[in-house]
């Protein structure tokens, strides 16, 4: 079957032609470092697969153009940057990766919180501008003893519970579904999602991006938090409210943020392309322009959404794409996104 892998890496290019003639899986692969968004349309739509990674945007308009389009084969866990109910309407199976950096993820978010607690990145910077060693405003605050909120204890979560252990910390969490033997086995507790707001010192994020996570942590969330708290975010930008967000900090209600995502993360990645070639429907401006506030503050670090981003994890999603469209092909597909 002809598949296409869109925004593919030189040597991801060659981790996959090394493995699919191995397998001896029987597509015809055609690479395009380019990702497919439905302002970045390919010249050829004849692939019957098309496999993309979280930076592309498969809405009704990219799976039409693709008139023999059978399987999207994300190579990522999120799927909401593609339009589901469009695929089901053509008959279009959707696989993702579920599991593939649940430690890679775990460990990102706490190099955010060690950035903000021991003031790593105003060391490095007073160093390299200055030349200075003085250490005077560059107190920071031990991680022992502190209360971390954890939302959401799926696979990444409880990666982050179990780290937050290994620093003496105090665990709480937040999930709709609750695990109790996952509780009793690394010992900590599940309360109420605002009793995780009252009780944390730290709280991260570790929720899918789904209508019921949308802006979960808003105004009436930050007001509920510990006056200082520490937020980390590596799982998707709309799940908080960036306009409070900035508010919330320039009061003093949190006192500092690390964010591996933001909203509107298309547009402040390529700003000048957004500007030439985007669309404005759809986006939200004072959103973009409150990115770069959060850029701007002393107390917030913001990664590009590195997170997933190790050898190891990007070799895992690789070989669960093939693995994927493997079974598809065969006729009996495994992990199916439900639509």
């Amino acid at each position: 079957m002809k598949t296409a892998f869109f925004g593919i890496k030189l040597w991801e290019k060659e981790y996959l032609c090394e493995r699919v003639a191995n397998r001896k899986l029987e597509i015809e692969s055609a690479f395009i470092t380019e990702i497919l968004t439905p302002d970045k349309l390919p010249a050829d739509c004849t692939a019957e697969i098309v496999s993309v990674f979280v930076d592309s945007l498969i809405d009704k308009t990219v799976i039409d153009i693709f008139p023999n389009l059978k399987f999207l084969a994300l190579r990522s866990t999120g799927f909401d940057h593609v339009d589901l109910a469009s695929a089901r309407a053509r008959q279009v199976a959707v696989s993702n990766v579920p599991s593939y950096g649940e430690n890679t993820v775990a460990e990102q978010a706490f190099a955010l919180l060690l950035s903000l607690s021991r003031k790593i990145f105003q060391a490095y910077d007073q160093i390299k501008e200055t030349g200075s060693f003085k250490v005077e405003d560059l107190q920071g605050f031990d991680l022992k003893g502190k209360t971390i909120g954890v939302i959401g204890t799926g696979r990444i979560g409880r990666h982050s519970i179990w780290i937050a252990k290994g620093f003496g910390m105090s665990v709480v969490a937040y999930d709709p579904l609750p695990n109790p033997a996952l509780a009793s086995e690394l010992g900590f507790e599940y309360s109420s999602f605002d009793e995780v707001l009252e009780q944390s010192d730290v709280i991260t994020i570790h929720v899918p991006y789904l209508p019921a996570t949308h802006h979960l942590f808003n105004q009436e969330a930050f007001r509920k938090m510990k006056k200082g708290a520490y937020l980390i975010n590596t799982a998707r930008g709309a799940v908080v409210d960036t306009q409070a967000l900035v508010a919330a900090l320039k009061t003093g209600q949190l006192g500092g943020v690390g964010l591996d995502v933001l909203e509107e993360e298309g547009v402040i990645k390529d700003e000048l392309d957004f500007i030439a070639h985007g669309r404005v429907e759809g986006h939200d401006l004072k959103t973009v322009i409150a990115n770069h506030a959060l850029i701007d503050m002393p107390n917030v670090v913001i990664t590009p959404h590195n997170a997933f981003n190790t050898r190891e994890a990007l070799q895992r999603i690789l070989d669960t794409t093939l693995d994927n469209i493997a079974a598809f092909i065969t006729g009996q597909p495994i992990n199916i996104v439900k639509q």
